[in-house]
């Protein structure tokens, strides 16, 4: 077992039998200060406005507004305005939420303490607490600071929530002889967070505040911060190179027309009209529209999304971190298997265990004994017990039955313990030695149970120590939660993979590991005992299937080392342990009724049903929407290049402006509605045949990029082809207006064709906005409408040609969609 360093200075003038004085006391609080663990800092509104104000889409949505209302466009304008309530609200709940998530680790912590001051038992704040204090603990309450147990007869304690140990520690007394060490073992040590389960304890108090291990937990999730997400950097570029390359187009878009000689009023229109089609003030909306429908659906899915860029995450998740107590296990000791002797039954070894166990209801071991077991006898009346004790490794009790003289001994304990008690031959021993190694190697905590009847005449003080019959083993283990093992599978099948991490012990982990699939059902196990201290090699971290014993300094350490190789990391938990690792991980997801409020708290995510089988639904939908995401902003980009490339080189060319402000009014309200609506497909929450995205930084790959623009090039020719025709083959009246007929009837079929190509017309939503994109064309050919529009009636010939470009571009935005499925 390891041990933790021991300041010697700190406690050489504090008594353990005495406590302090008030005079130590006033000393100790100046130099150590209260024993304050969190730590909160004040709430205020200005430092969530700060964050706010650094997020560069704030500022963009808000000038692009003010140009808006410039313009005169009030729609547009507040459209726009709107979007920017959510991304503050998203800010501000981030900011909540970080504060939350240090106030949601003092639940865990005592709120008082009964301490021995000026040699009288006092019940004080916990704060008040300092080093040297001496303080006693009753069964079932929080440790207050860190502190060395002085007495409680081998106390148990239950520190899943701050190692990950699914199983009661016992600890042991620490005598205070002589001078004080440099280092104790650690199974003397009582840390703040930790409850005592058994009987009672005092302890002497060694580090309080920011220094307990508590506190340190606190520092790292403090120091973990939280980063913009690859989507959140990559919307930022992108609107960013749209917004110079519109503004640079429109400045020479004015100045060519004042050089063509058409007038400083005929410059600003033109340069005005380009920048209300080149602005790319959708991104932003669909991009916070996305993510709204994405919180709704994962919360379909049992999935309460705490942030909401996280929707993102959750889809390209490529390993997950998964804590096993309470996550992939049911987090409580259960009987899992008994192992009778010859000529006993299972119910037999059951009612003899439950009558060796104590009173103690704080024992889960005993608890599961007893909830498994038979009604004890009335008839029966304990004479004696004899308690267990880490050196004694046992629990004996003596038993006597009513109107019978003789007396009954029951035992249980470490096997090896009870089988040295018992009268076995060579043969038996070998035999239950071999049983004992099969239920170990399958994680389970293993005790023996025996029983031999004493003569009347024996002295109820005395512990029979030898002349056991052996009556069977008894394994006990923290359960696979239901669905987890089908879950982990489809997960594995997905390219997804799983880690688990752990405070338990190696052997336990693996096995539950294996059980479950996890390394193909033979997982590499790091075992991290006795390493906490030091830094753990990077490789070594990221290549275990199952981490064990970790710390969670190496929790948070192996989140870095997997993100550093380019994985997005999900990190799964329930425990304070846990919170660093779920603040720095990509998607921090934490368990809804058994996680702590802490844990609860650092996570993007939390699973309302803890159904590990929830985690696996979420991501397909998170894949989902993020493809739908994709579509979306493909669909933009697509769009916008013929858009803003033909409204720009028309003119440039020196001929008459190719769309008036009534034209892009025209064709915005058909963009947006498509932009947000026709891309909200649905997930069918299957995993299988869907890897994980290639890179973590790229909205799109490569290849996409190359799709997006064979596709916009072929749009922008389509559109500036059917100008020419149109301009040709018109009237002699006026050439420009039936060749600007044309072009915008291509412009709007090339939008549909899109539309088709990416979204494969499922669902009634594209279908109808594809049907509405054909039904405007038709507004081209009523002339009381085409006057209004300022556009001419297009003959069969004319439709027949806008068909055929926008078929064309069809078959070249083909490989786009092979691209992005």
């Amino acid at each position: 077992m390891p041990s933790w360093p021991f300041p010697r200075e700190v406690l050489e003038d504090s008594n353990p039998l005495l406590g302090l004085s008030t005079e130590q006391v006033t000393g100790r609080r100046r130099r150590f200060g209260d024993n304050d663990v969190t730590g909160a800092t004040p709430r205020r509104w200005w430092t969530a406005a700060a964050a706010s104000a650094r997020d560069p889409m704030l500022w963009f949505l808000l000038v692009v507004s003010l140009l808006f209302l410039a313009l005169g466009d009030r729609a547009e304008a507040l459209v726009l305005l709107l979007a920017i309530v959510p991304l503050l609200g998203m800010d501000a709940w981030l900011h909540r939420r970080t504060q939350a998530s240090t106030e949601g680790l003092a639940s865990r912590l005592a709120a008082e303490a009964r301490v021995l001051r000026d040699d009288s038992w006092q019940v004080l704040p916990a704060r008040e607490l300092v080093p040297g204090d001496v303080v006693e603990v009753a069964a079932g309450d929080w440790i207050p600071a860190d502190g060395l147990v002085l007495s409680g007869g081998d106390p148990q304690f239950d520190e899943s929530s701050l190692t990950g140990e699914s199983l009661p520690v016992r600890k042991r007394a620490f005598e205070v002889a002589g001078a004080l060490p440099d280092s104790v073992d650690a199974s003397h040590w009582a840390h703040a967070g930790t409850r005592l389960l058994t009987g009672s304890a005092r302890l002497w108090v060694v580090h309080t505040g920011a220094l307990t291990r508590y506190g340190e937990i606190v520092r790292l999730a403090r120091a973990g911060g939280q980063a913009r997400t690859p989507l959140q950097q990559s919307v930022t570029r992108l609107v960013r190179a749209l917004l110079f390359a519109a503004l640079l187009l429109c400045l020479v878009l004015a100045a060519v027309r004042l050089a063509h000689g058409h007038g400083l009023v005929d410059a600003l229109i033109s340069a005005l009209t380009l920048a209300v089609a080149a602005l790319p003030e959708e991104f932003p909306v669909v991009f916070t529209l996305f993510l709204g429908v994405g919180v709704y659906r994962l919360a379909q899915r049992q999935a309460l999304v705490r942030r909401a860029v996280a929707v993102e995450n959750i889809g390209r998740v490529s390993v997950i971190c998964s804590d096993k107590t309470g996550t992939l296990t049911e987090g409580e000791l259960r009987l899992v298997e008994t192992v009778p002797v010859d000529g006993m039954d299972a119910t037999g070894l059951l009612a003899l265990a439950a009558r060796a166990s104590g009173g103690a209801n704080h024992d889960p071991m005993d608890r599961a004994i007893r909830e498994a077991a038979p009604p004890p006898p009335e008839h029966q009346e304990r004479v004696a017990t004899f308690p267990f004790t880490e050196e004694r490794r046992r629990e004996t009790t003596l038993l006597r039955d009513s109107g019978s003289d003789g007396l009954v001994a029951v035992v249980k304990g470490a096997p090896e313990t009870v089988l040295a008690m018992c009268t076995v031959g060579p043969g038996s021993l070998g035999a239950w030695r071999e049983r004992l190694d099969a239920l170990a190697g399958r994680g389970c905590k293993v005790i023996a149970c025996a029983h031999r009847a004493l003569p009347a005449h024996h002295a109820p003080a005395l512990e029979p120590d030898s002349g056991y019959a052996m009556a069977g083993l008894l394994a006990f283990g923290d359960p696979v939660r239901e669905g987890v093992r089908e879950s982990v599978q489809a997960c594995l099948a997905a390219g997804i993979r799983v880690i688990m991490v752990t405070g338990d012990h190696p052997l336990t982990a693996g096995a539950i590991a294996g059980e479950i699939g996890i390394g193909g059902g033979a997982p590499v196990v790091l075992s991290l005992e006795g390493r906490q201290g030091t830094p753990v090699d990077a490789e070594e971290l990221a290549g275990a299937d199952v981490i064990a014993r970790a710390a969670p300094a190496q929790k948070l350490q192996l989140v870095q080392a997997l993100q550093a190789r380019g994985h997005t990391v999900a990190v799964t938990g329930d425990g304070v342990n846990d919170v660093p690792a779920l603040q720095a991980a990509d998607i921090g997801i934490a368990m809804g009724e058994r996680g702590t409020r802490s844990a609860r708290e650092a996570a993007a995510i939390v699973l309302l049903d803890d159904n590990f089988r929830t985690l696996v639904n979420a991501i397909a939908e998170g894949r989902q929407l993020f493809s739908n995401l994709q579509r979306g902003f493909a669909y933009l980009i697509l769009v916008h290049l013929p858009l803003v490339l033909s409204a720009a080189l028309v003119p440039l060319l020196g001929f008459p402006l190719l769309y008036l402000p009534i034209h892009i009014v025209w064709l915005e309200l058909l963009i947006h509605p498509t932009a947000m609506l026709a891309f909200q497909l649905r997930s069918d929450a299957r995993l299988e045949g869907r890897p994980p995205a290639a890179g973590r930084v790229r909205f799109f790959s490569q290849r996409a990029w190359w799709a997006l623009g064979l596709a916009g090039a072929a749009a922008t020719a389509a559109v500036l082809a059917g100008y020419r025709i149109g301009s040709l083959s018109g009237s002699a009246g006026d050439p420009a207006a039936d060749g600007r007929s044309l072009a915008l009837a291509v412009l709007i079929l090339c939008s549909v064709a899109f539309l088709v190509v990416l979204t494969g017309l499922r669902g009634t939503m594209p279908r109808v906005i594809a049907a509405a994109g054909v039904a405007s064309v038709a507004l081209i050919q009523v002339p009381a409408l085409s006057g209004l529009l300022e556009v001419r009636p297009l003959g069969a010939t004319g439709l027949a040609t806008a068909i055929a470009l926008a078929g064309v571009v069809a078959l070249a935005a083909l490989p786009l969609r092979r691209a992005l499925d």
